[in-house]
């Protein structure tokens, strides 16, 4: 194991490295939150790709794939499908606001007012999110190292934390360019062909396993509805996603970059389900599903092959991790601290933003620790996170987007509808459920159109400006304050 570890090292050490390099990038809060805004088609599809496919993606899927075959691909598969749609239809618009979060967003279409309550909404799935994230350390360093569960937590989420708040975007964006090559190298080029082979081939594998294992929709109808529901949805909402879009360098990078960005989170989604199918006919009675991943890789992989797989498995929790911590952090300042404290101002990109940015990303690090030490299951804070998302969110952006009449005074009912008929019905039906995100939706759309209608419509000045920033007409240093805004868009 001495050269997996050696391996394994080397990786940390250039994580931390880009944290160092990003540190002397990044002078503005432009730099520093979203890169300046100047990603080019490659590095955006990257980072892009990286970010989406995490721990849940990598550990979760082949999981998937080893309890329900191919057709275990599908939660990936919905991700992929999410960050089409977002690429596709929106992503170009999005990256044109000139905005740093979805909140800002609602706020420039609602014309005020909708930003501590949406902000508090994202805040707590990007939070969890994070959470989730920190914790799968926890199984990667177990069988890197045998170390116990506190100290891995510690040690992976100390990393993350690290080069994320000294380099804020520019090292979070570097560091999942890398980890981005290492995924596409550890899992799809090394450990897909190996496990195949190691199995026996497709012929050996459909011989050893029901018929159910091979089937496109064998995991379940209602299942499926549900990946799609959550996770594609999700993906066109959430801010550690929306961060992202705002660091292409134009919208046609958001748009095409996003666009390969999806296509290959197909191939990564049926890459995992394969791997999974394959560890089945391997080690057919598994404690748990979620250990086929570990198991493959310790036992089938050569020494040297074992490590740069293992690092792929620690660099896609690395890049969900970092980037919902950005997100969270972002959020905290900007959607709630600032707009609490009543310093909302234009982008200034002074000195001061970026270190006050930089603060709140080490604060909401040694949160996110704190509570990854302290909480075990890893499937209910991510699903108490996306039906929170999806819930409350989900409505009043989309209907900002697509509808123009809906008003700020509906888009606040929809995410305090949405957002408390969810944490009931998780409350009364369990929170694995499906119901709580079905009828918490339902809710949400009810109360938007119900009070949009019943209200005064959002100011003709508004929405013009709204337009305006939509087309990429006017610059953030044209925004109407809430105080310029005449009283029907404030009040």
């Amino acid at each position: 194991m001495a050269v997996d570890y050696t391996v394994i090292a080397l990786y940390l050490a250039g994580m931390l490295a880009m944290g160092w390099w990003g540190m002397r990038r990044a002078k503005s809060k432009s730099e520093f939150l979203v890169a300046g805004r100047r990603l080019g088609p490659w590095m955006y599809s990257g980072t892009m790709a990286a970010i989406v496919l995490g721990g849940a993606s990598t550990i979760g899927g082949v999981g998937l794939g080893y309890k329900y075959g191919l057709s275990g691909a599908w939660m990936v598969f919905a991700i992929g499908l999410g960050l089409l749609a977002l690429s596709v239809f929106f992503s170009a618009r999005i990256a044109r606001l000139k905005v740093y979060t979805v909140s800002e967003m609602l706020d420039l279409r609602y014309g005020g007012k909708a930003g501590v309550i949406s902000g508090v909404v994202m805040w707590a799935y990007t939070l969890m999110l994070a959470v989730t994230s920190t914790i799968a350390y926890a199984t990667i360093f177990d069988v890197l190292f045998d170390l116990p569960r506190t100290l891995a937590i510690v040690l992976g989420g100390t990393i993350v934390v690290a080069y994320s708040t000294l380099g804020g975007m520019w090292s979070i964006t570097i560091t999942d360019m890398v980890q981005f090559v290492v995924k596409t190298v550890g899992v799809l080029l090394l450990l897909l062909p190996i496990a195949v082979v190691k199995a026996g081939g497709f012929a050996e594998m459909k011989a050893a396993l029901p018929t159910s294992y091979f089937e496109p929709l064998g995991i379940g109808g209602e299942t499926i509805f549900t990946y799609v529901l959550i996770y594609t949805f999700g993906m066109l909402i959430g801010q550690d996603i929306w961060q992202r879009v705002f660091t292409a360098r134009t919208d046609k990078v958001a748009k095409w970059g996003g666009t390969v960005a999806g296509t290959y989170c197909l191939a990564y989604a049926l890459a995992g389900a394969v791997i999974g199918t394959a560890a089945k006919v391997l080690y057919p009675n598994l404690p748990s599903a979620d250990d086929a991943f570990a198991t493959i890789v310790k036992d089938e992989l050569p020494m040297g092959v074992r490590g740069l797989v293992l690092a792929a498995a620690l660099a896609a929790v690395m890049s969900t991790s970092s980037g919902a911590l950005i997100a969270c952090a972002t959020v905290a300042n900007n959607d709630i601290w600032s707009r609490l404290r009543g310093t909302v101002s234009v982008d200034k990109d002074d000195h001061d933003e970026v270190k006050g940015n930089r603060a709140f990303i080490l604060i909401m690090g040694i949160a996110v620790i704190l509570i990854a030490i302290a909480l075990n299951d890893v499937v209910q804070a991510l699903t108490v996170a996306y039906n929170l998302l999806v819930g409350g969110l989900l409505v009043p952006i989309l209907g900002g987007l697509l509808w123009r009449r809906g008003t700020v005074q509906g888009a606040l009912a929809a995410v305090t509808v949405g957002g408390l008929a969810v944490i009931g019905l998780m409350w009364a039906y369990g929170i694995l459920a499906n119901e709580p995100v079905y009828y918490g939706l339902l809710a949400s759309l009810a109360a938007y159109v119900i009070v949009s209608l019943a209200t005064r419509p959002t100011d003709a000045a508004v929405l013009a400006h709204w337009r305006a920033r939509l087309a990429g007409r006017e610059t953030p240093d044209a925004d109407p304050t809430p105080e310029t805004l005449p009283a029907a868009a404030t009040g």
